[in-house]
């Protein structure tokens, strides 16, 4: 059966037609239905992925003054030690990017695109690497602290193991 012999059973049956006619339009709506919905599971998952950035950086700060903790403490004569750091920025992301540049005379042009990965429906920009927020201060309270040679060494350890000056770090005593 050919298509035309198909079309042309079809017109002369006028019930046939119209039961196809309402598959047709369940099947439209169904498809629009199914767009619909799905859009509202999206949006409730990229608020959650929002959500995430926030609580890891709580995280990374939490953990950070949990390490150095336990780390002053195995210095001897520390004692008890409580580290309060001060940060700099927030979480960043850096786009993965593509392009070209160039130059005449006086004249410098570039051109960059974001790489883009995903479907066609859900693009996202490819993330090159994550920045988190920098330690830029250290108040460090220990009950050792009286003692200089404690003190030079919890300042020169928590210097070292945070990247920082001397400078931007706080030792007093803890009472």
């Amino acid at each position: 059966m050919t298509f035309h012999e198909f079309y042309e059973n079809l017109k002369s049956d006028g019930r046939r037609l119209k039961i196809l006619k309402i598959l047709f339009i369940a099947g439209f709506c169904l498809i629009l239905i199914s767009y619909f919905f799905s859009g509202g599971g999206d949006d409730e998952k990229k608020a959650e992925k929002s959500a995430q950035p926030s609580e890891s950086v709580s995280e990374y700060r939490d953990e950070t003054e949990r390490r150095l903790t336990d780390f002053l403490r195995n210095i001897e004569g520390v004692g008890e030690v409580k580290v309060y750091l001060t940060y700099e920025g927030e979480k960043e992301y850096v786009y993965a990017r593509e392009g070209r540049t160039s130059v005449s005379e006086n004249k410098k042009e570039e051109e960059y695109k974001y790489v883009m990965t995903g479907g066609s429906s859900d693009k996202t920009a490819l993330v090159e690497t994550v920045k988190l927020p920098e330690v830029k201060g250290a108040v460090i309270a220990c009950s050792g602290s009286e003692n200089a040679a404690v003190c030079q060494s919890v300042y020169k350890a928590a210097a070292t193991a945070l990247g920082i000056p001397t400078s931007c770090i706080y030792v007093t005593k803890l009472r």
